[in-house]
């Protein structure tokens, strides 16, 4: 067996292989996509890092690849959904790099606060400017952390160490866990009144995407620095960079931005503006463990046959993968609607299977719920392996049963999920043998398409309600695909769920709520 080792893996990583029983090593950085196409045909195995694109076109050609392994959490630049239709395993070493991304983010808090590149650059021009590069304390300043992942706790963990006080933001994290860290939960408001410093490690979404902007910067305290080591989107480069230059943030510290190298410097060409290119992974210990990781889950894979941190395989037999593959796409689907849906912390997940699925492994369905879930929040970090200690982490309680009759389908899988704030149901189960579909929403009933773009619409059962949306996407030229109307009641509380041929952007949601008779508008995508 052959693996292809790219984008400059540590030599230790490579070595693991080299040494491993039956297989062959070749090392080639710096390929071109097109000379990977010609390659790849010969390969059962691929490392990779960051800079090497798997696309469809690359799988399409690899006629004899069995898995692709990252170095690193985020799997961007591999087209999983293909890769999957090969039976390709992709997997990646979440958490690898944590603790050297959460330091970088110390560090630049650190720097930050006293001025240090600028006062080096100064210094090494020739001059003494002591007073002009006086800095603040960190001790007894409030940190607000939003996202309290792998990174964002340890970070919360460092700043509590330095005397700060720290107040976070994280919808899937709960009170008594937030306790145990050292700090205290608050809204995402409540980070932005009363933080000095803030820092950022949220995946991008649309919830994240354009997070520092105007709205929210107005909200901040005047002189409050701001760091991101998470991803550059996340800021909204142009409304920061005016936030600094009026005075009302005293500087930033940005170790990524929204393209890399950037190309917008009206940011990061302020005087109060430090930059790094990137380095937040970048230590030499961090790229040996995830070399030396993914070697060890590739060759353990080519060889034995044993899978870890794979982000599109559970860990069963080939055998009961052909049966249970239908539930698990159908489980993560209901997983990543419950948990775009989440607002607050979660405290308990119930799974319950009903009827044929019931004297199947279960267990397994779960994870790929509690995955899907938890993915908003931890995308590329979580993975059908790791989920169900992820949820554990977050102080989720998990628990199973099983009912051997269903009422109404032959299957059902059904996840109760408690959160601080209230309780959400979801319930789905497959039409013919393999077609998902989510039957109930809380109160809600119906033949709902978990798939795809998905706009998600709270309305009163009112006369027009259906072709006022109808006619407010038309005029958006977004095309309904699929759609389902449900009510609690003649008159009452309903719902609209609707599937779209493309992504409804941020002018047509608000246009949607601002029709009559309609309490809410959430876009999802699963």
């Amino acid at each position: 067996m052959k693996v292809l080792v790219l984008d400059n893996m540590a030599e230790v990583g490579v070595q693991v292989l080299r040494e491993a029983p039956g297989i062959e090593v070749d090392v080639e950085a710096g390929l071109s996509a097109e000379q990977l196409k010609e390659k790849v045909g010969q390969y059962h195995g691929m490392a990779i890092r960051g800079a090497t694109k798997v696309t469809a076109d690359v799988i399409a050609r690899a006629d004899n690849l069995r898995v692709v392994g990252r170095a690193g959490a985020g799997l961007d630049n591999v087209d999983i959904p293909s890769a999957t239709k090969r039976g390709i395993v992709v997997m990646n070493t979440p958490g690898g790099n944590s603790i050297t991304t959460a330091e970088h983010t110390i560090s630049m808090m650190m720097a930050l606060a006293r001025n240090i590149p600028q006062a080096h650059a100064s210094m090494k021009e020739g001059k003494w400017e002591k007073k002009k590069f006086g800095g603040t304390e960190i001790c007894n300043k409030t940190l607000g952390v939003i996202g309290l992942g792998k990174v964002g706790s340890i970070v919360a963990d460092r700043a509590v160490g330095l005397g700060m006080r720290v107040i976070g933001y994280d919808p899937f994290l709960s009170e008594d866990q937030a306790k145990q860290m050292g700090l205290r939960l608050g809204s995402l408001d409540e980070v932005f009144k009363e933080a000095d410093f803030i820092t950022l490690h949220v995946p991008l979404n649309d919830d994240t995407r354009g997070l520092i902007g105007t709205r929210n910067i107005e909200k901040m305290k005047t002189g409050v620095r701001i760091i991101n080591c998470a991803r550059g989107p996340v800021i909204n480069e142009e409304d920061l960079a005016q936030a600094v230059e009026s005075g009302k943030v005293a500087g930033v510290a940005l170790d990524v931005y929204p393209v890399e190298p950037p190309e917008n410097r009206r940011l990061i060409g302020l005087d109060k503006v430090i930059c790094t290119p990137h380095l937040g992974a970048s230590t030499k210990e961090a790229q040996e463990n995830v070399a030396v990781a993914v070697a060890q889950q590739i060759r353990d894979y080519l060889v034995d046959g044993a899978i870890r941190n794979a982000v599109n395989a559970p860990a069963v037999s080939g055998e009961a993968l052909l049966t249970l593959k239908p539930y698990l796409d159908l489980s993560q689907r209901l997983g990543l609607f419950m948990g775009q849906m989440i607002q607050s912390g979660i405290k308990t997940v119930e799974a319950q299977y009903s009827g044929d699925v019931a004297e199947m492994d279960f267990a397994p369905m779960t994870t790929s719920f509690l995955m899907g879930m938890l993915k908003p929040a931890l995308r590329d970090d979580v993975n059908l392996v790791n989920a169900p200690a992820a949820a554990k982490e977050r102080g989720i309680t998990v628990s199973e049963t099983k009912v051997s009759k269903s009422e109404d389908f032959m299957s059902l899988l059904r996840y109760r999920v408690v959160t601080e704030r209230r309780e959400h149901l979801v319930e789905g189960t497959l039409f013919g043998r393999c077609e998902p579909r989510m039957v109930r929403y809380n109160t809600f009933r119906g033949e709902f398409d978990p798939s795809g773009d998905l706009l998600l619409i709270g309305a009163v059962d009112k006369p027009g309600v259906i072709g006022n949306v109808g006619s407010a996407l038309g005029k958006r030229q977004i095309n309904i695909s699929h759609f389902q109307f449900a009510r609690a009641s003649e008159g009452g509380e309903a719902l609209l769920f609707l599937n779209t041929d493309s992504r409804a952007d941020d002018a047509a949601l608000q246009a949607l709520a601002a029709l009559e008779n309609i309490s809410s508008v959430r876009r999802l995508s699963i």
